[in-house]
């Protein structure tokens, strides 16, 4: 019943859904878009929305005419929109806005450095590189392990934060994986890692859209201290995102940019810092990816975050056991029981490459999927079984391939009709493989090193 009466009603809030796009053989067709994990398209409400107020688009907090008043009252009323989105609480946390999920971690880790002698921060084998690498330039990183299945290991996280005991700093993990789908059980996590007097970050960018997140239940010991998530992919382009964590946090030492916005007063021999969050926003603020985010929260709490994720997980549910049945495919992460996922699918057919299978999709139906390693290296290497003697190969010889994945991800906007033309496809496809691969060898000879392989 969630797929009848539902989609038709969320795919209407989407824009450019039905687009035509041409394909090789000089056809027109509607893309399918299976690529939502790395980004989503944008809702008309947000596109309104942004229409409606650009005649009174203006600069941001120190204007006194009416549009700047205007646009700053705009601004600094969405931190409260935001906060309630997540189950912030506005009167203890600060909601910052970066550019993306990425800044907002990396300039996390440069105030959390300069905080505390704390030196480990536990981040895990399922994250995405984001949620990595501006960890190892501050501190001592451990990672938590995953299962067989790929799921995190609870079992592991307990271990090493007994392990490191006060050392920790901070737990990182993802809320959502973007390879598997996996939804981590982040207030029980969060549970854990404070009996260890230890802070958690989770990176919500593959979360937020799909399933409700409340970083201050009712039970304190399970709060989320730090949240990050990106507007692109939550229908809202244009370039904003957002850190949200405790005021207390940001009030003391130098933010990681300086210059305009970012201060009380200066003189040629003194600087005091603006109070959180002015003091982390340097420069002028994109006040059009606000009002996107804005508009975006606002539609999906309308719709209703929970009839999303049921939607969606039906459509996942419904994938899985159509893709079972196809011939050579191999499946990643647990293929019996998927409901602690969001809509993402990663897979791969028995010698076609990734690469080569991603663009067929394109080619031969219009079908948008992601393939390579999706920023998230190490978690790849492990649900592929790749050796290290593999690894160090494609480390000293650029030139040869390197193991990967295809990818669909669901939005809220997909349907069942998308599903079964991506099936029948990829089942063609599987079935003559030597067929399709020269059908399109000169336009994947061509596309082959066009483009990284994340």
């Amino acid at each position: 019943m969630i797929l009848e009466n539902n989609l038709p009603y969320f795919r209407a809030f989407v824009h450019g859904v039905n687009t035509n796009i041409p394909l090789p053989n000089g056809r027109y067709t509607p893309e399918i878009n299976f690529d939502n994990a790395a980004t989503t398209p944008p809702l008309k409400s947000v596109l309104h929305d942004i229409l409606s107020f650009s005649p009174m688009y203006s600069s941001i907090h120190r204007g006194t005419g009416y549009k700047s008043r205007y646009s700053s009252d705009i601004f600094e009323k969405s931190r409260e929109t935001i906060a309630k989105f997540v189950g912030a609480d506005s009167k203890k946390d600060t909601v910052i806005f970066v550019k993306n999920t990425t800044e907002a971690i990396n300039k996390l880790s440069y105030r959390l450095d300069r905080r505390s002698r704390k030196d480990i921060i536990l981040s895990t084998s399922m994250e995405h590189h984001s949620n990595d690498l501006p960890w190892r330039k501050r501190f001592r990183v451990d990672y938590i392990e995953i299962d067989k299945d790929g799921r995190l290991s609870l079992q592991d996280l307990k271990h090493k934060l007994q392990k490191y005991g006060n050392s920790v700093r901070l737990v990182a993990i993802t809320g959502a994986s973007n390879v598997t789908g996996y939804i981590n059980p982040i207030n029980k996590i969060a549970e854990l890692v404070h009996s260890y007097n230890a802070e958690i970050l989770v990176d919500g960018a593959q979360m937020v859209a799909h399933t409700e997140v409340n970083m201050r239940p009712k039970n304190s010991k399970q709060r989320i201290d730090y949240f990050v998530f990106s507007a692109h992919k939550i229908y809202a382009p244009f370039g904003i995102g957002v850190l949200i964590g405790p005021k207390t946090a940001f009030e003391d030492g130098v933010p990681d940019n300086v210059g305009g916005g970012t201060v009380d007063i200066v003189t040629h021999d003194y600087i005091k810092w603006a109070q959180p969050p002015h003091r982390e926003e340097a420069g002028s603020p994109n006040i059009i990816g606000v009002v996107a985010l804005s508009s975006a929260i606002n539609t999906l709490q309308m719709l209703g975050i929970q009839n999303i994720y049921r939607h969606e997980k039906e459509l996942t549910r419904y994938a899985m056991e159509k893709l079972k049945a196809i011939p050579d495919i191999e499946l990643y992460g647990d293929t019996q029981d998927y409901e602690d996922r969001v809509g993402i699918i990663a897979f791969n057919i028995k010698d076609i490459e990734h690469e080569d299978l991603a663009n067929i999709l394109s080619y031969e139906a219009g079908i948008a999927v992601r393939n390579g390693c999706f920023c998230a290296h190490p978690y790849l290497h492990s649900l592929l079984n790749v050796s290290r003697d593999v690894i160090e190969e494609r480390i000293y010889d650029s030139s040869l391939p390197h193991p990967g994945m295809v990818r669909i991800s669901f939005g809220m906007y997909n349907n069942i009709q998308e599903i079964n033309t991506f099936v029948n496809v990829l089942s063609k496809i599987s079935k003559n493989k030597k067929h399709y691969i020269d059908k399109y060898a000169s336009i994947n000879s061509e596309n082959r090193y066009g483009r990284a392989n994340f």
